[in-house]
C-alpha cells in the first residue's frame, strides 16, 4: 500500500493514489504539526499550543481530541503504514521515514551530499534534483502560528542551502549558463546571502555576462553597507576582483556532457513570453499532420546530438500552414513551459521586404527578458545573448511564413531544450542539411475534408439543404482554407444569402476576374475572394485596397486612419466589418494585417479596378503619417539638432502628437520595424524625400539603442534617395550618419571615406552648417583615433563655420570639443576658457545635453590645473544631468574622470567605486576594447592583483 504525505505546498494524505478528507484547517494542522515531528512524541500541550498559537479557545482540549479522533478515521486505509498511536505523555504517528515530502527532501538531500563527498559529482547532482523537485511550495502555507511560522523559516533555510551545494557542484560540471535564471531569482528573495551572489556572480561571468556579475556585486555591496554597516566579505571581494581583471583563474570548466544534467529543479520563476497568437477557431481534416508533427516533435529522452528539434511545414500560400502550426504549439503549451516566441518573418508579403533576422531577434530578446536601452550593437553579439538566453531553457519557437534558410538560421536557439516549428512556402533543403530539419508538406484540402470544414462554418443543416451548391462552392476553393473561410464569412455574415445564389455569383465572375493572374494560386480561388469583396458598402471596399499599401507587416489604427483618410470612428466601423468577412485580421489589438494572398489580392484591385490615384494618394498619406510623426518624436528626443524645411502633410493625413520625450521614445519603440520598412518601401514606390526623412528621424531613437547596424541599413537607402534627389545636404547628412555608425563600431576607415565625401559636398555647395557637423565629427573620429592636434583643427573649423552661419547650439558643442582637444594638448586654462563660454550658451538655450558634456570637459580642465575639489563639483553636474538623458556612455566616460579626481585627493575608496561602476556600464553597453582595458588598468593600479585565498 503505498502511502504519501505533502506537507510542502499543503497539507496533503493520498492513499495508493487516492486523496483522503482531512477534515478542517485546524484539524489538518494537528496532522501538520504529527507529520513534521513523525516518530516522535508530541504532548497535548504541545499540540495545543502550536496549533493555536497565543489564540487557544477555552475547550481547545477537547477540540483537539476530537480533531485525533477524526483523523485516525481517515487515515484507517492507510492500516499499519500511518497511523496515529497514544503515547505516554502524548500522541506520536508511526509513518515510513520516506512517506512525506519533507522527509524525502531532506534524505535525498544528505544522500546527494555524501555522493558528492565521495567524488560522484554527476550522481549527487541527479540525487539533489530529485530532493529539490519533492518541494511543490512553501512548508503549511497559510497556518500562522508561532511555531509553523519558526518552521517555515527554518525550511527555507534547508532549501536554500540544498539549491546552493546543487549550484556549486553544477559550476563545477560548466552548467553555468542555464544557473543565471535560478541563481537570479533567488538572489531577489535572498538579497544579502554572499554564498548565492557568489554563485550568481561567477554564472553571469562565466556566460559572458561581467557586467551584470559587477553591478549584481556593487548592488549587494551597497545593501550591505546600508541595511547591516558592512562590507562584502573576503571570499567575494576576491572574486569581485578576479572578475574585473578577467582572471583566467574563472574560465569555465569542462561541460559535463552526461545526459539530463541540466535540469532546472527549483522551478523558479523568470520571464515566460507568450506570444502565440490565437489558435485558429476550426481547423479540419488535418489529424493526420497533428499526429505527423507529434511524431516529428516528439521529446526524446537524450539530446539529439546536442541539436535542437526543428520541423518545417511547407506548402502553397493559404493551405493553412499558420493555422497547423498555431494548433499544434496550443496544444502543446505545458512542454514548452519557459515561453513560447512567435514571429511572422514576412517572406511573402506582396508589399514589402522579408524580415530582417536581427530586427526580430531584438523583439525576442525584449520578449526574454533582455533592457532593450542595453542591447548589443552588433548583431554577432545580439545573436550570442540570444542563444543565452535560451540555453538551458524549454523554449518554442514559431517562425511563421520564412523566405528562406538564410533568414531562419540567424533565430534558431543553440540549445537542444529548445523546439523551433516553421512555415513556408518554400522547402528549406538547406536547413535540412545544416541543421537537420524535418520537412512536413502540407497539402491542400481533399473534398471531403474540405466539405467537412464548411460544414464546421456553416452548419450540417444548411450544407444538407443545397448540396449541389456546397458542391459548386468547394470546387471554386480548390481546397484552400482559406479560400474556404473567406466564402463561409460571406454567407454568415448575409443570412439572406443563400448557397446556389452565391455560386451563381461566382460562375459568371468566372469571366471577366481570370485575368487577374498572380501565380500564387489558380484563378479560381481569386474569384472567391472577389465574392467576399463584392459584397462590401464602397467604403469599406476601398479600406480593403488601400490597406494593401500599409509598409510594413501591420499597421497600427492612427497610421491607417492617415492611410485610408477616415476620421477613427467611421474607420473602426470599416475594419471591422471587413474582419467579419475574413479579409482582415487584428492579431493585436489596434493593429491590423491580412493575408499575403489577401494582400496580393487588394493591391491588384488597386491596380486594375480602383479610381485613378486612389492607391497612390493611399501611399502618400501613409508615408507622410510615418515622416511627419517621426519627425514631431524626434524633435522631442533632441530639441536641438538642427531642423528640417518644413514641409505640409497631404491632405488627409493625421498625425500623432506626443506629451512628453518619455511618450515619443514608446512610440518610435513600438514603430521602429514599421519605419525602416516604410524607408524602403518609399524609395521602391518613388517616394524619395519621404524616404529620406524618415531615415533622418528614426536616426537619434537608434543610436540612442545603439544600433549602428539599423543606423547603418537605413542611411544606405536614406543615401541612395538623396542622390537620385539631387539634394546634397541630404548626401552629406546621410553620409555623417554613416560615419558616426562606423566610428562607434570602430570601423575608422570607412568612417574617414564616408566624411570626406560628405566635407566635399558640403564645401562645393558653399554650406556652412554642414561643413560645420562634418568639421565636428572629423574631429570625433581623430579623438577616437587619438590624434588630438587633428581633432582640434576640425573642431576650430566647427566652431568658425557654426559661428557665420549663426548656429548656437553648434557653436557651444564645437567650444566644447575645442576644450576637450585643448586639455588633451595639455592647455588646461584654454580649455576652461572655451568651457564656461559654451556654458553660457547652453545655458540660455537649455541645452542639457549640451551641458552635460561641456560639464564633463570643465572638470577634466580643473583636474589638470589641480584644482580637484572644482573637477569633482563639475563630474557631478555631468553625472547628474548623463543620468537623467540616459546617456550610458557618456556617464561612464565620466566617471572615469571621476575616479582621477577623487585618487588626487586620496578618496581612494570612492574612486573606486566609480570605476566599478564605469565599467560595469561600458561592459553593459558593449563598448570598445580600449575604454574596457583602460578602467581595468585603473583598478589594477589602486588594488593590485586579487588574493586567491581571500
Amino acid at each position: 500500500m503505498a502511502v504519501d504525505f505533502r506537507v510542502l505546498g499543503g497539507v496533503e494524505a493520498r492513499v495508493d493514489g487516492h486523496r483522503l478528507d482531512l477534515g478542517p484547517a485546524r484539524q489538518q494542522r494537528v496532522l501538520a504539526v504529527l507529520l513534521l515531528e513523525a516518530g516522535h512524541v508530541v504532548t497535548a500541550d504541545e499540540l495545543v499550543d502550536r496549533v493555536w498559537g497565543e489564540h487557544a479557545p477555552q475547550r481547545a482540549r477537547p477540540t483537539l481530541y476530537s480533531y485525533l479522533s477524526r483523523l485516525r478515521h481517515a487515515l484507517r486505509t492507510a492500516g499499519q503504514d500511518a497511523r496515529i498511536a497514544r503515547r505516554s505523555g502524548g500522541y506520536v504517528l508511526t509513518v515510513a521515514a520516506t512517506a512525506a515530502d519533507l522527509h524525502r527532501f531532506r534524505a535525498l538531500s544528505a544522500r546527494a551530499r555524501t555522493t558528492a563527498h565521495a567524488g560522484d559529482e554527476t550522481a549527487a547532482a541527479r540525487l539533489f534534483e530529485e530532493a529539490l523537485a519533492a518541494w511543490q511550495g512553501e512548508l503549511c502555507p497559510g497556518m500562522d502560528t508561532p511555531w509553523f511560522n519558526s518552521r517555515r523559516a527554518a525550511a527555507q533555510v534547508e532549501r536554500l542551502a540544498a539549491v546552493l551545494d546543487w549550484s556549486d557542484l553544477q559550476l563545477r560540471r560548466g552548467f553555468h549558463t542555464e544557473l543565471v535564471t535560478v541563481l537570479a531569482s533567488l538572489a531577489e528573495d535572498n538579497p544579502l546571502d554572499e554564498r548565492l551572489a557568489g554563485q550568481l556572480m561567477l554564472a553571469l561571468y562565466r556566460g559572458g555576462r561581467p557586467a551584470d556579475a559587477l553591478n549584481h556585486y556593487q548592488e549587494l555591496r551597497r545593501r550591505l553597507v546600508e541595511e547591516l554597516g558592512i562590507d562584502p566579505a573576503p571570499p567575494l571581494r576576491s572574486l569581485h576582483q578576479q572578475i574585473l581583471i578577467s582572471d583566467p583563474r574563472l574560465a569555465p570548466p569542462a561541460r559535463d556532457t552526461t545526459p539530463d544534467t541540466a535540469r532546472d529543479p527549483v522551478h523558479t520563476a523568470t520571464t515566460h513570453p507568450r506570444q502565440l497568437p490565437a489558435p485558429p477557431p476550426l481547423l479540419a481534416g488535418r489529424d493526420s499532420e497533428l499526429v505527423c508533427l507529434d511524431k516529428l516533435l516528439a521529446p526524446r529522452g537524450e539530446p539529439h546530438g546536442g541539436t535542437v528539434l526543428i520541423a518545417a511545414i511547407c506548402g502553397t500560400g493559404g493551405v493553412g500552414k499558420t493555422s497547423l502550426a498555431l494548433r499544434w504549439a496550443h496544444g502543446w503549451q505545458e512542454r514548452f513551459p519557459d515561453g513560447q516566441l512567435f514571429a511572422d518573418l514576412q517572406g511573402f508579403t506582396p508589399s514589402g521586404e522579408p524580415a530582417d533576422p536581427y530586427t526580430v531577434m531584438r523583439g525576442f530578446l525584449e520578449a526574454l527578458g533582455a533592457d532593450s536601452g542595453s542591447l548589443p550593437a552588433t548583431p554577432q553579439s545580439q545573436a550570442a545573448l540570444y542563444r543565452s538566453l535560451t540555453a538551458g531553457r524549454r523554449l518554442l519557437v514559431v517562425l511563421d511564413n520564412a523566405r528562406d534558410t538564410d533568414q531562419v538560421v540567424p533565430l534558431l536557439p543553440g540549445s537542444p531544450t529548445c523546439t523551433v516549428l516553421i512555415t513556408s512556402r518554400h522547402r528549406l533543403p538547406g536547413l535540412a542539411a545544416s541543421h537537420g530539419a524535418v520537412q512536413l508538406t502540407l497539402e491542400t484540402l481533399d473534398p471531403a475534408e474540405a466539405r467537412d470544414l464548411l460544414v464546421r462554418r456553416l452548419g450540417s443543416d444548411r450544407i444538407a439543404a443545397e448540396p449541389e451548391a456546397a458542391t459548386e462552392l468547394l470546387r471554386h476553393c480548390a481546397g484552400l482554407p482559406i479560400a474556404i473561410s473567406v466564402l463561409a464569412a460571406r454567407l454568415t455574415t448575409d443570412p439572406m444569402l443563400t448557397l446556389a445564389a452565391l455560386a451563381v455569383e461566382l460562375r459568371e465572375a468566372a469571366t471577366p476576374l481570370d485575368a487577374l493572374e498572380t501565380g500564387e494560386a489558380n484563378g479560381d480561388i481569386r474569384i472567391v475572394f472577389a465574392s467576399s469583396y463584392l459584397a462590401l458598402d464602397t467604403d469599406s471596399a476601398r479600406v480593403f485596397r488601400q490597406i494593401s499599401q500599409a509598409p510594413g507587416a501591420d499597421i497600427g489604427l492612427p497610421a491607417a486612419a492617415s492611410l485610408t483618410g477616415l476620421p477613427l470612428p467611421r474607420l473602426r466601423t470599416r475594419l471591422h466589418r471587413l474582419q467579419a468577412h475574413h479579409l482582415v485580421q487584428e492579431r493585436v489589438p489596434g493593429r491590423f494585417t491580412c493575408h499575403d494572398l489577401l494582400r496580393a489580392y487588394a493591391l491588384e484591385l488597386a491596380e486594375t479596378i480602383a479610381p485613378a490615384g486612389e492607391a497612390e494618394a493611399a501611399l502618400t498619406r501613409v508615408l507622410d503619417h510615418y515622416a511627419h510623426t517621426a519627425y514631431a518624436a524626434d524633435r522631442l528626443l533632441l530639441p536641438h539638432r538642427d531642423p528640417l524645411a518644413p514641409a505640409s502633410p497631404a491632405d488627409g493625413t493625421r498625425l500623432e502628437e506626443f506629451a512628453d520625450a518619455g511618450r515619443a521614445m514608446a512610440w518610435f519603440a513600438s514603430e521602429h520595424t514599421v519605419l525602416t520598412a516604410a524607408v524602403n518601401h518609399a524609395v521602391r514606390a518613388g517616394h524619395d524625400a519621404q524616404a529620406w526623412r524618415m531615415a533622418w528621424a528614426i536616426t537619434t531613437f537608434l543610436a540612442r539603442r545603439a544600433w549602428w547596424a539599423a543606423v547603418t541599413a537605413v542611411h544606405s537607402t536614406a543615401l541612395a534617395a538623396a542622390v537620385r534627389l539631387g539634394d546634397p545636404a541630404a548626401q552629406a547628412e546621410s553620409r555623417r550618419a554613416l560615419a558616426w555608425a562606423c566610428t562607434e563600431a570602430g570601423r575608422f576607415a570607412e568612417a574617414h571615406q564616408e566624411l570626406a565625401h560628405a566635407l566635399a559636398l558640403a564645401e562645393t555647395n558653399g554650406d556652412l552648417l554642414s561643413t560645420a557637423h562634418t568639421h565636428l565629427a572629423l574631429g570625433w573620429l581623430y579623438e577616437r583615433e587619438g590624434d588630438h592636434a587633428a581633432a582640434l583643427r576640425h573642431d576650430r573649423s566647427a566652431v568658425e563655420h557654426f559661428t557665420s552661419a549663426g548656429n548656437l547650439p553648434g557653436r557651444a558643442r564645437a567650444l566644447n570639443a575645442v576644450a576637450w582637444d585643448h586639455t588633451q594638448l595639455g592647455d588646461h586654462e584654454a580649455s576652461v576658457r572655451r568651457c564656461q563660454e559654451a556654458l553660457v550658451i547652453q545655458q540660455e538655450l537649455g541645452d542639457e545635453r549640451g551641458r552635460a558634456g561641456t560639464w564633463d570637459t570643465l572638470g577634466y580642465a580643473y583636474h589638470g590645473l589641480g584644482a580637484h575639489a572644482k573637477a569633482i563639483d563639475c563630474y557631478q553636474h555631468s553625472l547628474d544631468l548623463n543620468r537623467v538623458l540616459g546617456h550610458r556612455y557618456n556617464e561612464a566616460e565620466t566617471l572615469v574622470h571621476l575616479s582621477q579626481a577623487y585618487c588626487a585627493t586620496d578618496a581612494v575608496e570612492r574612486a573606486r567605486d566609480a570605476l566599478h561602476e564605469a565599467l560595469g556600464i561600458y561592459l553593459d553597453i558593449h563598448a570598445l576594447s580600449p575604454e574596457v582595458n583602460q578602467v581595468r588598468a585603473l583598478l589594477r593600479d589602486l588594488d593590485g592583483p586579487p588574493d586567491p585565498d581571500g
